[in-house]
This record gives structure tokens, C-alpha cells and sequence, in this order.
């Protein structure tokens, strides 16, 4: 178990850096924008869901190697910057079907959700900030410290889940407003689609590849 003393310094630092809008609050806004309230909450979870298998890779050594390796953490970019940019294609190319506030049907919830999971999952920086910040919280005279890295990093994983929810919940309501002109709901669900190209495309040209 990690110390008390560690425990409410990480929640401390932990919620500052989540509130401070990044790429992760970006993609959720963005998809709020163009799929409504569940698509953006379903995104929220899904990249929470994403993040679970880094945060048992960083406990066990595994996201050290790849935060060290520059051919692999490119890879891993790029996979995930083309992906945010496939789905931000889709968000324009579906915008007029958006003119309406249910989801389009041929999007199912567990889509959304995968869709999150593979954003998740596929982001390099987030394997970064675990194997950077997770450590300098552990007590290792505590022992189990594989234990304690993984336990910190699922509370970063819950209060990314509630401060990106509300993130989501803030833009679907935006949207909501916007749904009584189709027509600026389909140029709003075009913005959120612009919005995860853009995120995608400043990712893949990032130079701080750790």
C-alpha cells in the first residue's frame, strides 16, 4: 500500500494535471461535440478502460522499455494519431446524420466505447507520464512496489474518469443548445471531427517522444 502522506500528494498533483485541458480533454470534447452526451461519456470511458493495460505494463517494467525505445513509442504514436484522425474523418464525412441529438445508428455504444479503448490504449504519452511521475510517489522502504505503482495509477485512471466526465457532460450540453438548428448541429459536429484531426496531427508531429 502506498503511504497516506504519498497517497494525498499524488491525488493533489494528479488533479491538477488532469484539469488543465490536454489531449485527452481535447478528444473527449471533441467527440462530445460530435456524438452527443454518450457518445462522449462512452468515450470517456473507453480511454479510461484504454488506460488499465499501461498502467499494469508501467507496475511490471514493461513501460519503462518502451518509453526508452524510440522505434517503439514512435509506433505507438503514430498508431494512435492516425487513429484520432481517422475518427475525426468520420465525424465530418457523418456530420449531417449528427442533425438530429440521438447517435447515428450505425454507431452502437460498444463502438463508441471501443473507440475510446483503442485511444486509450494507443496513447504513448500517457506511458510517459506513469513511468515519469508514478515512481517519485512510491515509498519503497513500503515494499510490493509493483503493488503501489499500479495502485497509483488507478487512482490517476478514476479521477481522470470523473474530471473528463464532466468535460464531456459541459460540451454535450453545448451541443444539446446547438440542436435546435440542425444546421449549426451538423457545423458543430464537423467542429469536434476538426478538432480530433487537429489532436491527432499535433501528436504525430510532437518531437518530445518521452
Amino acid at each position: 500500500m502506498v503511504p497516506l502522506e504519498n497517497l494525498a500528494a499524488f491525488v493533489l498533483a494528479s488533479v491538477v494535471l488532469i484539469v488543465i485541458p490536454g489531449p485527452s480533454v481535447l478528444f473527449v470534447i471533441g467527440r462530445a461535440l460530435a456524438l452527443g452526451r454518450l457518445g462522449g461519456l462512452l468515450s470517456v470511458l473507453g480511454n479510461a478502460i484504454g488506460m488499465v493495460p499501461l498502467v499494469a505494463a508501467v507496475a511490471l517494467g514493461v513501460g519503462a522499455i518502451v518509453a526508452e525505445s524510440v522505434v517503439l513509442f514512435t509506433i505507438i504514436k503514430f498508431a494512435g494519431a492516425a487513429y484520432l484522425v481517422v475518427l475525426g474523418v468520420q465525424a465530418i464525412r457523418h456530420r449531417a446524420d449528427a442533425a438530429s441529438v440521438a447517435d447515428p445508428p450505425s454507431r452502437s455504444p460498444w463502438r463508441q466505447l471501443a473507440e475510446g479503448v483503442v485511444v486509450g490504449v494507443t496513447n504513448p504519452k500517457t506511458i510517459a507520464f506513469f513511468v515519469a511521475v508514478l515512481p517519485q510517489f512510491v515509498d519503497f522502504g513500503a515494499g510490493a512496489i509493483p503493488l503501489q505503482l499500479f495502485e497509483l495509477g488507478v487512482i490517476f485512471v478514476a479521477l481522470a474518469l470523473l474530471c473528463d466526465s464532466v468535460w464531456a457532460l459541459a460540451a454535450s450540453g453545448a451541443r444539446a443548445w446547438f440542436a435546435r438548428s440542425p444546421k449549426r448541429l451538423s457545423h458543430l459536429s464537423a467542429t469536434g471531427g476538426v478538432m480530433m484531426i487537429g489532436l491527432g496531427g499535433v501528436l504525430a508531429v510532437s518531437g518530445d517522444t518521452h
